[in-house]
């Protein structure tokens, strides 16, 4: 019974931030404890979401209660996305700390005892849009969550601004990616006329693509940190990994645009998300 701890946004009605991940990892029989850090009705890319940011307060509470259960120690993957305040980022690196220090393989879950990973979705910024959180949740990720982060998913934008180099083609992504000096999930990679996702580790990079299409609903990135995160937790290899998870985002959106969906359709694809895409294309870069 694979469990994830999530730090991230909880939006009622879009399929966006941790609701779509738990979403997600339900299909792969992963249990998520959610740990809001906003709470909002809608995504803000449709207007006033209505809601507010989690205090620190509450988030502290519920990751108190968390570990007063023991739960701590049975988590098997940490993931965090969107902040509101640099305050939360920071309650979001006491809760790595102590995920990491808690027992494992106590009596009576002896038997299931793994090293957790932990997952930096470095929600700040898009191209075309800039930072979209304020300039100090950008820094405080950047130094807290950054070098606590077992993989960096972000998209090619943040990359860049991590690091200072461009990432938006699939080289400069795997060049951009080995500076950042952490296995690293690049999103919004361009390759000719195809977009893709690009995955590099100090010894080995891979391309993930496939043809853009007219228009995607929000969430695709937390979606496709999800998908990967289960192919982590199955001990799937990273290309097989990569590729299935590129593919149930694209079949996602293809869905949402086929039905008119203006949010993914995450529930209702939950069996094609978890299989490979025949319009994926999977190429090795290094």
């Amino acid at each position: 019974m694979p469990m994830a701890l999530i730090l991230s946004s909880h939006v009622a009605g879009s399929q966006v931030g941790a609701s779509a991940q738990a979403a997600a990892l339900a299909q792969f029989g992963v249990d998520s404890m959610v740990v809001p850090t906003v709470l909002y009705g809608r995504h803000p890319g449709w207007g006033p979401p209505g809601g507010a940011p989690t205090s620190v307060e509450v988030m502290e509470g519920m990751l108190e209660g968390v570990g007063a259960n023991g739960l701590l120690g049975l988590t098997d993957v940490v993931i965090t996305g969107y902040f509101a305040s640099a305050a939360q980022v920071l309650v979001a690196a006491r809760a790595i700390d102590a995920v990491r220090a808690a027992p494992r393989g106590s009596p009576p879950y002896s038997a299931l005892p793994r090293t957790p990973t932990v997952i930096v979705d470095p929600t700040m910024g898009d191209a075309g849009k800039g930072l979209y959180v304020p300039a100090e949740v950008a820094d405080v990720i950047a130094g807290e969550l950054i070098p606590r982060a077992d993989l960096v998913a972000c998209n090619a934008w943040e990359l860049q601004h991590l690091t200072g180099m461009d990432a938006g083609d699939p080289q400069a992504a795997v060049l951009a990616g080995r500076r950042l000096d952490r296995p690293t999930l690049v999103s919004s990679v361009q390759s000719g006329g195809e977009i893709g996702v690009v995955y590099v580790d100090r010894n080995e990079a891979w391309l993930a693509a496939h043809a853009k299409a007219e228009r995607a609903p929000n969430g695709t990135g937390d979606l496709l940190t999800a998908l990967f995160a289960a192919a982590l937790l199955e001990g799937q290899t990273l290309s097989y990994g990569l590729a299935r998870a590129v593919g149930g985002v694209a079949e996602t959106v293809t869905a949402a645009n086929l039905w008119n969906a203006p949010e993914l359709p995450i529930v209702a694809m939950a069996a094609r998300i978890k299989q490979t895409s025949p319009s994926v294309r999977i190429e090795r870069l290094a």
